[in-house]
């Protein structure tokens, strides 16, 4: 059904736009997922939410135990729309249930801090990885520390201790990136999952888009 719907949704937006999320959506990938945690500088996360949105990476996960998390339109340019947030927040251990939530679907969680012993270099890509950065003072938090699965560091050679946190997602992201184009894994999103994005994307380009799409699936349904 979700091939019919999007074949309709298409009808829509011009060609060159079809196009365009047809491109985009076969880079995309889920092998890899950000993990922001009480991030208190908006343009952070917002440069993080941008990046999340450059290499591909479909999903970025929002521990908000401490920060509210708000996107500056300025610095993310719109990734907002394109990458899929989930947020965690609440009293009730927010970042454990994160963790445990992404080791549940099979990703290794992978904490960075500068005092790390293991390099970026060192981290397998076969099985999904989870990224995690911790806020800028203080860096990730001991409930991180004691649950993830791994802790990495960026080779540095200067003088300062780390980079921001946006350049380290960045930076990571992009080595992640160069390693997963050169293997044979298969790691981008199924072509089912492309559709099930485009859907969404569609929802967002058209006017009344959630509207519009919600009709189109009542009436193949009605004629299933």
């Amino acid at each position: 059904m979700n091939d019919q719907i999007l074949q309709q949704l298409y009808e829509f937006i011009s060609e060159s736009k079809r196009d365009m999320l047809d491109q985009i959506a076969a880079e995309r990938s889920n092998h890899c997922t950000v993990v922001l945690e009480d991030i208190v500088k908006e343009f952070n996360s917002s440069a993080v939410l941008r990046s999340c949105d450059c290499f591909g990476v479909q999903t970025l996960n929002i521990i908000a135990e401490n920060q509210e998390f708000e996107v500056q339109r300025e610095i993310a340019r719109g990734a907002g729309n394109w990458v899929d947030v989930h947020i965690y927040d609440g009293t009730n251990s927010p970042g454990l249930k994160c963790i445990n939530d992404l080791k549940s679907m099979g990703y290794q969680v992978v904490a960075t801090s500068p005092h790390a012993s293991q390099s970026i270099n060192d981290i397998q890509i076969e099985q999904p990885i989870a990224l995690v950065f911790g806020t800028e003072r203080h860096g990730i938090s001991e409930t991180v520390l004691k649950n993830a699965d791994q802790l990495v560091k960026i080779p540095m050679f200067g003088f300062t201790e780390s980079f921001n946190i946006s350049v380290s997602a960045a930076v990571i992201l992009s080595q992640l990136r160069n390693r997963l184009e050169a293997s044979t894994l298969d790691w981008k999103l199924s072509q089912e999952e492309q559709v099930k994005l485009k859907i969404k994307w569609c929802t967002k380009i058209i006017r009344n888009g959630e509207s519009v799409e919600a009709e189109i699936r009542r009436r193949i349904l009605e004629k299933e």
